[in-house]
């Protein structure tokens, strides 16, 4: 498929009609194509990606934390006891 087969029209998610921009698919790559070309990368959507991967990081890690604290046991223990509860 070319990418003009690929573009949306008509009433559409964000179609003009609706006040927005008409959809548009990125064109098709070959497989690893998009690691190795020279496109630059959008680096506001990954930068956001980031930090909500490192907030909910550390909220596991104060999960664990507070887990540790009512059962006494690290997260090994922890897991092994919700395995016993889980197969019990």
């Amino acid at each position: 498929m070319d990418e003009g087969s690929r573009q949306e029209s008509g009433a559409g998610e964000g179609s003009a009609d609706q006040g927005g921009q008409a959809f548009q698919y990125e064109p098709l790559e070959r497989f690893g194509e998009g690691l190795t070309t020279s496109r630059p990368w959008n680096k506001a959507a990954l930068a956001g990606v980031e930090r909500l991967n490192g907030r909910v990081a550390m909220i596991g890690f104060l999960a664990a934390l507070i887990g540790e604290e009512f059962t006494g046991r690290g997260i090994l223990g922890q897991l092994g006891l919700m395995l016993r509860w889980l197969l019990g």
